[in-house]
């Protein structure tokens, strides 16, 4: 039974990996952004621990872990959660710069910082849910692109460094997944929402799976997921 904090768990991918884990029977520890959300969520997934921080400002959640308990040794550290606001560079401001990168990067670069020591004491595995603007940037994505290359640099170091205190770094970069964020995607870009259309969060959740499940003496460190059709 592994332990595992979650991100980015009320919906979506993160809610599919929560489910996933908690079928398993492994521990979970879910992330949420106030005491009202970590309420519902423990209703939503009974046994599961919440901690309450919010990514939104990372300069508070140090002192909001340190008003709690959390797990002695972390399996793995499930960065799910994220944020996109559209819209072309002469028009963003810095209001929507600061909110992107904040809980799309230094929020989960200050979660990982303060969860570090309990994942080096499991030899455990962190875990970024990219995007594919991580690796292209197209027009009117700029603040949601530059958080996410911004995310895949901070895995890409936290990997040189930790491995040799065991603890394994994977990106997965999903294409257009069919999830709350999705549809709000689509409503900024003025276009009819279809989930048919894209990849299922099931999908992306057994890719993440199949990372974890890897025997320690391997690692995944980037995984692309793209819909079929």
């Amino acid at each position: 039974m592994g332990t595992h904090v979650i991100t980015g768990a009320g919906s979506g991918i993160g809610a599919v990996l929560a489910e996933r884990l908690s079928e398993r029977g492994d521990e979970l520890w879910l992330l949420a952004r106030n005491a009202r959300r970590a309420r519902e969520l423990a209703e939503r997934f009974p046994g599961a621990r919440t901690l309450v921080g919010d990514l939104a400002e990372p300069e508070r959640l140090s002192w909001a872990l340190s008003h709690q308990e959390p797990p002695r040794e972390v399996d793995s550290l499930l960065h799910v959660a994220g944020v996109v606001d559209l819209g072309p560079i002469g028009e963003l401001t810095p209001k929507i710069w600061n909110a992107t990168l904040a809980a799309n990067l230094v929020g989960p670069a200050e979660l990982t910082r303060l969860l570090l020591p309990q994942l080096r004491l499991a030899r455990g595995h962190v875990v970024f849910v990219n995007s594919g603007a991580g690796l292209n940037a197209n027009a009117d994505w700029g603040a949601y692109a530059a958080s996410k290359h911004g995310l895949k640099a901070l895995a890409d170091s936290l990997r040189a460094e930790e491995k040799a205190n065991g603890v394994r770094v994977t990106s997965v970069y999903p294409g257009r997944t069919a999830t709350p964020m999705q549809a709000k995607v689509h409503r900024q870009e003025g276009r009819e929402y279809d989930p048919e259309r894209w990849i299922p969060p099931e999908a992306v959740a057994d890719t993440i799976l199949t990372a974890l499940d890897l025997p320690t003496s391997a690692e995944i460190t980037d995984l692309r997921v793209r819909p079929a059709a």
